[in-house]
Protein backbone atom coordinates (compact mmCIF):
# COMPACT_ATOMS: atom_id res chain seq x y z
CA UNK A 1 0.00 0.00 0.00
CA UNK A 2 1.07 3.59 -0.56
CA UNK A 3 0.77 6.46 1.87
CA UNK A 4 2.71 7.98 4.78
CA UNK A 5 2.42 4.75 6.80
CA UNK A 6 3.57 2.45 3.99
CA UNK A 7 5.79 -0.21 5.55
CA UNK A 8 4.19 0.09 9.00
CA UNK A 9 2.67 -3.17 10.18
CA UNK A 10 -0.32 -3.05 12.52
CA UNK A 11 -1.95 -5.97 14.30
CA UNK A 12 -5.35 -5.39 15.85
CA UNK A 13 -7.29 -7.67 18.16
CA UNK A 14 -9.88 -4.96 18.80
CA UNK A 15 -13.51 -5.63 17.83
CA UNK A 16 -16.81 -3.73 17.71
CA UNK A 17 -16.49 -0.05 16.70
CA UNK A 18 -13.63 2.00 18.25
CA UNK A 19 -10.74 -0.33 17.42
CA UNK A 20 -11.88 -1.03 13.85
CA UNK A 21 -12.32 2.73 13.31
CA UNK A 22 -8.73 3.30 14.39
CA UNK A 23 -7.46 0.40 12.27
CA UNK A 24 -9.33 1.72 9.24
CA UNK A 25 -7.74 5.15 9.72
CA UNK A 26 -4.27 3.62 9.84
CA UNK A 27 -4.96 1.41 6.82
CA UNK A 28 -6.15 4.44 4.87
CA UNK A 29 -2.77 6.05 5.59
CA UNK A 30 -0.97 3.08 4.06
CA UNK A 31 -0.31 0.77 7.02
CA UNK A 32 -0.55 -2.99 6.53
CA UNK A 33 -3.24 -4.04 9.00
CA UNK A 34 -3.81 -7.60 10.16
CA UNK A 35 -7.13 -7.95 11.93
CA UNK A 36 -7.21 -10.87 14.37
CA UNK A 37 -10.71 -12.10 15.15
CA UNK A 38 -11.93 -14.74 17.63
CA UNK A 39 -13.52 -17.94 16.29
CA UNK A 40 -16.97 -16.37 16.57
CA UNK A 41 -15.90 -13.36 14.52
CA UNK A 42 -16.20 -9.66 15.26
CA UNK A 43 -19.65 -8.96 16.78
CA UNK A 44 -19.86 -5.90 14.52
CA UNK A 45 -20.30 -8.21 11.53
CA UNK A 46 -23.57 -9.49 13.01
CA UNK A 47 -24.81 -6.15 14.31
CA UNK A 48 -23.92 -3.99 11.31
CA UNK A 49 -22.60 -5.95 8.34
CA UNK A 50 -22.06 -2.93 6.05
CA UNK A 51 -20.15 -1.15 8.81
CA UNK A 52 -17.97 -4.18 9.41
CA UNK A 53 -17.18 -4.47 5.70
CA UNK A 54 -16.36 -0.78 5.47
CA UNK A 55 -14.01 -0.75 8.45
CA UNK A 56 -12.07 -3.90 7.50
CA UNK A 57 -11.60 -2.98 3.83
CA UNK A 58 -8.04 -3.54 2.64
CA UNK A 59 -7.04 -5.47 5.76
CA UNK A 60 -5.86 -9.04 6.20
CA UNK A 61 -8.25 -10.95 8.47
CA UNK A 62 -7.13 -14.02 10.41
CA UNK A 63 -9.00 -16.09 12.98
CA UNK A 64 -7.18 -17.04 16.18
CA UNK A 65 -8.42 -18.39 19.48
CA UNK A 66 -6.32 -16.42 21.95
CA UNK A 67 -7.58 -18.59 24.80
CA UNK A 68 -5.43 -21.43 23.45
CA UNK A 69 -1.65 -21.83 23.46
CA UNK A 70 -1.62 -22.25 19.68
CA UNK A 71 -3.66 -19.10 19.18
CA UNK A 72 -1.40 -17.02 21.40
CA UNK A 73 1.70 -18.46 19.74
CA UNK A 74 0.33 -17.47 16.34
CA UNK A 75 -0.38 -13.96 17.62
CA UNK A 76 3.17 -13.61 18.90
CA UNK A 77 4.35 -14.72 15.48
CA UNK A 78 2.46 -11.79 13.97
CA UNK A 79 3.75 -9.40 16.62
CA UNK A 80 7.37 -10.39 15.98
CA UNK A 81 7.33 -8.30 12.81
CA UNK A 82 4.68 -5.76 13.82
CA UNK A 83 5.15 -2.12 14.75
CA UNK A 84 1.88 -1.63 16.59
CA UNK A 85 -0.76 -3.64 18.45
CA UNK A 86 -4.26 -2.25 18.85
CA UNK A 87 -6.38 -3.69 21.67
CA UNK A 88 -9.82 -3.04 23.15
CA UNK A 89 -9.90 -5.70 25.87
CA UNK A 90 -10.01 -4.71 29.49
CA UNK A 91 -6.51 -4.90 31.05
CA UNK A 92 -7.50 -7.79 33.32
CA UNK A 93 -8.63 -9.81 30.30
CA UNK A 94 -5.34 -9.17 28.50
CA UNK A 95 -3.41 -10.20 31.60
CA UNK A 96 -5.34 -13.49 31.75
CA UNK A 97 -4.26 -14.12 28.16
CA UNK A 98 -0.63 -13.40 28.99
CA UNK A 99 -0.81 -10.20 26.95
CA UNK A 100 -0.24 -7.54 29.60
CA UNK A 101 1.94 -4.63 28.53
CA UNK A 102 4.88 -5.85 30.63
CA UNK A 103 4.70 -9.27 28.99
CA UNK A 104 4.29 -7.83 25.50
CA UNK A 105 7.12 -5.34 25.95
CA UNK A 106 9.46 -8.03 27.23
CA UNK A 107 8.73 -10.23 24.22
CA UNK A 108 8.61 -7.46 21.61
CA UNK A 109 10.63 -4.45 22.83
CA UNK A 110 9.90 -2.24 19.80
CA UNK A 111 6.18 -2.95 19.71
CA UNK A 112 3.82 -0.04 20.38
CA UNK A 113 0.50 -0.83 22.08
CA UNK A 114 -2.56 1.39 21.83
CA UNK A 115 -5.02 0.16 24.45
CA UNK A 116 -8.62 1.31 24.05
CA UNK A 117 -10.37 1.11 27.42
CA UNK A 118 -13.61 2.38 28.90
CA UNK A 119 -12.28 4.58 31.69
CA UNK A 120 -8.78 5.92 32.33
CA UNK A 121 -6.26 4.66 34.83
CA UNK A 122 -7.60 2.54 37.66
CA UNK A 123 -11.05 2.57 36.07
CA UNK A 124 -9.87 0.76 32.95
CA UNK A 125 -11.46 -2.51 34.06
CA UNK A 126 -14.87 -0.94 34.78
CA UNK A 127 -17.38 -2.14 32.14
CA UNK A 128 -19.17 0.31 29.90
CA UNK A 129 -20.25 1.16 26.37
CA UNK A 130 -20.83 4.24 24.24
CA UNK A 131 -24.29 4.70 25.79
CA UNK A 132 -22.97 4.82 29.35
CA UNK A 133 -20.07 7.10 28.44
CA UNK A 134 -22.47 9.53 26.80
CA UNK A 135 -24.82 9.30 29.78
CA UNK A 136 -22.27 10.33 32.40
CA UNK A 137 -21.21 13.28 30.24
CA UNK A 138 -24.71 14.66 29.75
CA UNK A 139 -24.88 13.84 26.05
CA UNK A 140 -28.12 11.83 26.13
CA UNK A 141 -31.57 13.22 25.47
CA UNK A 142 -34.96 11.56 25.60
CA UNK A 143 -34.15 9.40 22.57
CA UNK A 144 -31.35 6.93 21.95
CA UNK A 145 -28.31 8.63 20.39
CA UNK A 146 -28.00 8.59 16.62
CA UNK A 147 -24.22 8.97 16.69
CA UNK A 148 -21.77 6.83 18.66
CA UNK A 149 -19.79 9.82 19.85
CA UNK A 150 -17.56 8.01 22.33
CA UNK A 151 -16.81 5.09 20.00
CA UNK A 152 -16.08 7.21 16.94
CA UNK A 153 -14.20 9.90 18.84
CA UNK A 154 -12.24 7.25 20.71
CA UNK A 155 -11.37 5.46 17.49
CA UNK A 156 -10.02 8.64 15.95
CA UNK A 157 -8.08 9.43 19.11
CA UNK A 158 -6.57 5.94 19.08
CA UNK A 159 -5.32 6.53 15.54
CA UNK A 160 -3.78 9.85 16.61
CA UNK A 161 -2.11 8.22 19.62
CA UNK A 162 -0.78 5.50 17.32
CA UNK A 163 0.84 8.09 15.06
CA UNK A 164 2.33 9.90 18.04
CA UNK A 165 3.72 6.68 19.53
CA UNK A 166 5.27 5.60 16.23
CA UNK A 167 6.84 9.04 15.81
CA UNK A 168 8.15 8.92 19.37
CA UNK A 169 9.66 5.47 18.83
CA UNK A 170 11.43 6.50 15.66
CA UNK A 171 13.71 4.17 13.77
CA UNK A 172 15.49 2.58 16.72
CA UNK A 173 13.67 3.48 19.94
CA UNK A 174 11.66 1.24 22.25
CA UNK A 175 7.94 0.73 21.92
CA UNK A 176 5.58 2.48 24.30
CA UNK A 177 2.12 1.92 25.77
CA UNK A 178 -0.64 4.47 25.28
CA UNK A 179 -4.13 4.30 26.68
CA UNK A 180 -7.25 5.76 25.07
CA UNK A 181 -10.33 5.99 27.30
CA UNK A 182 -13.71 6.13 25.59
CA UNK A 183 -15.24 7.94 28.56
CA UNK A 184 -12.64 10.68 28.06
CA UNK A 185 -13.52 10.87 24.37
CA UNK A 186 -17.16 11.43 25.36
CA UNK A 187 -16.04 14.03 27.90
CA UNK A 188 -14.22 15.90 25.15
CA UNK A 189 -17.23 15.66 22.85
CA UNK A 190 -19.29 17.29 25.61
CA UNK A 191 -17.18 20.46 25.63
CA UNK A 192 -19.75 22.57 23.73
CA UNK A 193 -22.33 21.61 26.35
CA UNK A 194 -20.02 22.61 29.21
CA UNK A 195 -19.29 25.88 27.43
CA UNK A 196 -23.02 26.58 27.25
CA UNK A 197 -23.22 26.49 23.46
CA UNK A 198 -25.56 23.51 23.27
CA UNK A 199 -27.36 23.86 26.58
CA UNK A 200 -31.10 24.64 26.19
CA UNK A 201 -31.31 28.22 24.99
CA UNK A 202 -27.60 28.35 24.15
CA UNK A 203 -26.31 29.99 20.99
CA UNK A 204 -26.27 26.70 19.08
CA UNK A 205 -29.36 25.24 20.75
CA UNK A 206 -32.09 27.66 19.79
CA UNK A 207 -30.78 30.88 21.28
CA UNK A 208 -29.81 32.31 17.88
CA UNK A 209 -32.82 32.29 15.50
CA UNK A 210 -30.73 32.21 12.31
CA UNK A 211 -29.09 28.96 13.44
CA UNK A 212 -31.75 26.29 13.67
CA UNK A 213 -34.14 23.86 12.04
CA UNK A 214 -37.37 25.11 10.49
CA UNK A 215 -40.42 23.43 9.01
CA UNK A 216 -41.03 24.08 5.32
CA UNK A 217 -43.72 23.07 2.82
CA UNK A 218 -42.60 19.43 2.56
CA UNK A 219 -40.28 18.78 5.49
CA UNK A 220 -37.56 20.67 7.33
CA UNK A 221 -34.45 22.68 6.54
CA UNK A 222 -31.40 23.46 8.67
CA UNK A 223 -30.24 27.06 8.53
CA UNK A 224 -26.78 28.00 9.84
CA UNK A 225 -26.41 31.73 9.21
CA UNK A 226 -24.13 32.15 12.21
CA UNK A 227 -21.45 34.54 10.95
CA UNK A 228 -22.43 38.24 10.77
CA UNK A 229 -22.31 38.44 6.97
CA UNK A 230 -24.50 35.34 6.57
CA UNK A 231 -26.85 36.59 9.28
CA UNK A 232 -27.31 40.00 7.66
CA UNK A 233 -27.80 38.52 4.20
CA UNK A 234 -30.39 35.99 5.41
CA UNK A 235 -32.54 38.67 7.02
CA UNK A 236 -32.12 41.11 4.14
CA UNK A 237 -33.00 38.64 1.39
CA UNK A 238 -35.97 37.24 3.30
CA UNK A 239 -37.03 40.71 4.42
CA UNK A 240 -37.83 39.56 7.95
CA UNK A 241 -36.96 40.50 11.51
CA UNK A 242 -34.48 38.52 13.55
CA UNK A 243 -37.00 36.41 15.43
CA UNK A 244 -37.76 32.72 15.37
CA UNK A 245 -41.42 33.39 14.60
CA UNK A 246 -40.58 35.55 11.58
CA UNK A 247 -38.14 33.02 10.19
CA UNK A 248 -40.56 30.15 10.79
CA UNK A 249 -43.27 31.95 8.83
CA UNK A 250 -40.87 32.66 5.96
CA UNK A 251 -39.55 29.12 5.64
CA UNK A 252 -43.00 27.56 5.75
CA UNK A 253 -43.82 28.77 2.24
CA UNK A 254 -41.44 26.75 0.04
CA UNK A 255 -40.26 23.17 -0.40
CA UNK A 256 -36.88 21.81 0.64
CA UNK A 257 -35.62 21.75 -2.94
CA UNK A 258 -36.75 25.32 -3.49
CA UNK A 259 -34.98 26.48 -0.36
CA UNK A 260 -31.76 24.70 -1.31
CA UNK A 261 -31.79 26.37 -4.74
CA UNK A 262 -32.55 29.71 -3.10
CA UNK A 263 -29.70 29.29 -0.60
CA UNK A 264 -27.23 28.38 -3.34
CA UNK A 265 -28.22 31.46 -5.33
CA UNK A 266 -27.64 33.68 -2.30
CA UNK A 267 -24.56 31.87 -0.94
CA UNK A 268 -26.22 30.97 2.35
CA UNK A 269 -25.58 27.87 4.51
CA UNK A 270 -28.79 25.83 4.36
CA UNK A 271 -29.45 22.11 3.96
CA UNK A 272 -32.62 20.07 3.67
CA UNK A 273 -33.24 17.30 6.17
CA UNK A 274 -33.90 13.92 4.52
CA UNK A 275 -37.21 12.14 5.01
Amino acid sequence: MSGPLAGVRVVTIAVNVPGPVAAARLAALGAHVTKVEPPGGDPLAAFAGPGYDELRAGQEVVTLDLKTDDGRAALHGLLSSADLLLTSHRPAALARLGLSWSQLHAAHPRLVQIAIVGHPGEGADVPGHDLTYQAVNGLLGAEMPRVLLADLGGGDRAAIEALAALLERGADGPGTYREVALSQAAHDMARPRRWGLTQPGGLLAGGFPAYGVYACADGRVAVAALEPHFHRRLLEVLGVEDTRAALAAAFAGRTRAEWESWAAAHDLPLAALPD
